[in-house]
């Protein structure tokens, strides 16, 4: 029923091999996304998917199939592979037999401007040069989960396209709005709309829980080794700080985010 491709040096199997790294995402506008949640999801957030690679050897459930005619009737093309093959081409230890391939995206920052358009009350989680994939992945998965408004990834290290980021946002990456900008272009975009910039720091002047987070928030957060640059330390008008009782002087990047984005939710329930 579908083409079959047995072979490692098949070119199109060599294309989407390629896709895993950042050069080749960048040169070809593709990238993968790995997982039957991850895809669903996608398919969900009306991302076009070109084609798709599977092993039924490697499948966990029975759904599996009516996910496949449902991407196969938007017009990709299904590829199925040996179980050799698709090792080859996954990101995971236990893979589970579904790959696609979809182009990649770019959202404009005026986006945002017109969905918090007339609100009083806004979130944006601003991710400054965040270097490990995973961590990047698992901030988007926490910006879902409270419905942040959008996250805007500023000069990144590591691009929300990579494999790692995908699979650790559980394919939330589709299903909100997701920004690549630079970090001077967001700063007069968050100024323009009116928003109260919040970082955390371990010398903030107040607890995180303790101030008010009220109105347009942007919570802006910074790469794991070094935080935040001099340019938003210096633009944010609150910093915050999260108490640390043992021997460790700060949390890993996404467990901090995850705290101050609930805590923005606690106190702006929807």
């Amino acid at each position: 029923m579908f083409q079959q491709i047995t072979s490692f040096q098949n070119p199109k199997f060599k294309l989407a091999l390629s896709l895993m790294e950042r050069r080749e995402r960048k040169k070809e506008k593709k990238f993968l996304i790995e997982g039957f949640r991850e895809i669903t999801r996608a398919s969900l957030g009306q991302q076009k998917i070109y084609e798709l690679w599977i092993c039924p050897e490697l499948f966990l459930g029975d759904n599996e199939a009516a996910l496949i005619e449902q991407i196969r009737l938007k017009g990709a093309e299904v590829y199925q592979i040996k179980e050799a093959l698709f090792k080859k081409l996954s990101y995971r230890d236990r893979p589970d037999g579904l790959i696609a391939v979809a182009n990649c995206f770019s959202i404009p920052l005026g986006q945002i401007e017109r969905q918090i358009q007339g609100k009083s009350r806004a979130l944006i989680l601003v991710a400054e040069g965040i270097e490990k994939p995973g961590n990047l992945g698992s901030i988007l998965r926490s910006s879902d989960a409270v419905a942040c408004d959008a996250v805007i990834s500023c000069d990144p290290r590591t691009d929300i396209f990579n494999p790692n980021v995908v699979r650790s946002s559980v394919g939330t990456l589709f299903t909100q709005t997701v920004v690549e900008a630079g970090s001077l272009e967001t700063l007069e975009f968050l100024k323009n709309q009116g928003f109260t910039l919040m970082a955390a720091t371990p010398s903030g002047d107040v607890v995180y829980h303790e101030c008010s987070l009220k109105g347009k928030i942007a919570l802006v957060v910074g790469c794991e080794q070094l935080g935040l640059s001099a340019l938003w330390m210096d633009s944010c008008h609150l910093k915050v700080n999260i108490p640390m009782l043992g021997v460790a002087d700060s949390l890993n990047v996404s467990t901090a985010t995850t705290l101050l984005l609930y805590e923005y939710r606690r106190q702006n329930p929807l």
